[in-house]
């Protein structure tokens, strides 16, 4: 088949679809990754070929409506926020995806795309499946992730479910009419597919009860990852004991400056080596037992710490348990609560700081239990151990042979 894969957002948005995407190619499928051009050297060795849409989201982030994100206290504030922002790349990426589309027998579509991919699908005949990174289905279980992790009972809970999805027909509303100027006109019949796959595992979010036949939990995708850790890395590591890992990913933060000295102080007080990520949120530190870095291969440098201090993004959060260590997640927004809240239920983190009551006196002791009392790391390698039997891409590759039956 002529696969075509769509996402948008950041980073974490995009990297699991190139593993999955390479293996589909090993399967004998030509596939297409169309997402913003700036994550073309994701797929770089994978066979998994690129469609560059426009939009770089790291400058969306740091941009004036981007830094307001952090104006808001609740989940619901900060997704009226995203809205906002995401209503404008909608429009700028509708071309692209248009593009890419026509050149597919079948579309794989992102959870951020989703109507819009949909109904491409429904407009040029050809049959679609979505893969989400998050559960966004809604269920009786837990409320939508994007607007925290307090229950609102069985009803309260499917209802916000009902809304966020809701809301994100709405910000493609505009998006999908465009599509009359491409000559398209979807029928409106496929605003959400009937076969949803998650790319996570179902150890880490079971799927829920009350779902419908047809949502099915595939189990991780991991990041195709090529390169290897520089040497001044690799001499910092082999220099002294597993350092702990501090990075927020995409995430931005609203003042970089004092984050990183909190954190500097953190490690201090906690006695343990670090290294820092810049990302896109700028951190930085200057002491002889932190080393400050760039983008570095998740699955090998995670094996090789102490613990992980992240943002708790979809994507991280799942490299970090295939790594076997403890974590220390501060949520900064979206879905991070819903991620962060599931590695201290598994055990495998002490608990979450979120971003407003990160300082060196919170994390110097949340630090100490991740690498002191040996719990949280023992039941990390335990569940790790169980997710390299799992196989995410197999439950996506059944799913095409049935289309193509």
């Amino acid at each position: 088949m002529r696969i075509v894969m769509m996402t948008a957002g950041s980073r974490g948005d995009v990297a699991p679809y190139t593993g999955l995407g390479a293996g589909l190619v090993r399967a004998g499928h030509e596939v297409t990754l169309a997402t913003h051009g700036v994550f073309e050297p994701l797929v770089a060795g994978s066979g998994v070929r690129f469609h560059p849409l426009p939009v770089d989201p790291r400058a969306e982030l740091h941009s004036a409506r981007g830094r307001r994100l952090h104006d808001a206290s609740s989940g619901a504030g900060k997704l009226v926020r995203l809205a906002s922002m995401a209503r404008t790349v909608a429009d700028a990426m509708t071309e692209g995806l248009v593009a890419a589309a026509r050149g597919g027998d079948v579309l794989l579509v992102g959870g951020a795309v989703g109507p819009l991919g949909h109904a491409l699908a429904d407009a040029l005949s050809v049959p679609a499946l979505g893969l989400h990174l998050q559960p966004l289905h809604p269920t009786r279980e837990f409320p939508a992730p994007v607007l925290g992790t307090r229950s609102l009972g069985a009803v309260g809970n499917r209802l916000s479910g009902r809304v966020v999805m809701g809301a994100v027909e709405l910000l493609f509303t505009e998006p999908v009419r465009s599509l009359r100027r491409y000559g398209l006109r979807p029928t409106g019949r496929h605003r959400w597919p009937r076969t949803v796959l998650h790319g996570y595992s179902g150890l880490v979010v079971p799927r829920p009860r009350d779902w419908p036949a047809g949502l099915e939990i595939a189990g991780y995708w991991w990041p195709h990852e090529t390169g290897r850790l520089s040497p001044e890395l690799e001499d910092f590591l082999d220099a002294g004991p597993p350092p702990v890992f501090v990075g927020l990913g995409s995430a931005t933060v609203p003042d970089p400056e004092r984050v990183s000295r909190e954190i500097v102080t953190a490690l201090r007080a906690a006695k343990v080596r670090g290294i820092v990520q810049r990302g896109w949120a700028g951190l930085g530190a200057g002491d002889d037992d932190v080393l400050t870095v760039d983008e570095v291969p998740h699955s090998l440098l995670f094996p090789r710490t102490a613990a992980v201090v992240h943002h708790a993004g979809a994507g991280t959060t799942g490299a970090v348990l295939r790594a076997g260590v403890p974590a220390v997640p501060v949520p900064v927004q979206f879905d991070a609560a819903f991620w962060a809240s599931r590695l201290t239920a598994l055990g495998t983190a002490p608990g979450a700081i979120p971003l407003p009551r990160l300082t060196a006196g919170t994390l110097a002791p949340a630090l100490r239990r991740a690498t002191g009392d040996g719990v949280h790391g023992e039941r990390a390698r335990a569940l790790a151990g169980r997710l390299a039997a799992e196989d995410g891409v197999a439950p996506v590759l059944a799913a095409l042979d049935r289309l193509a039956r």
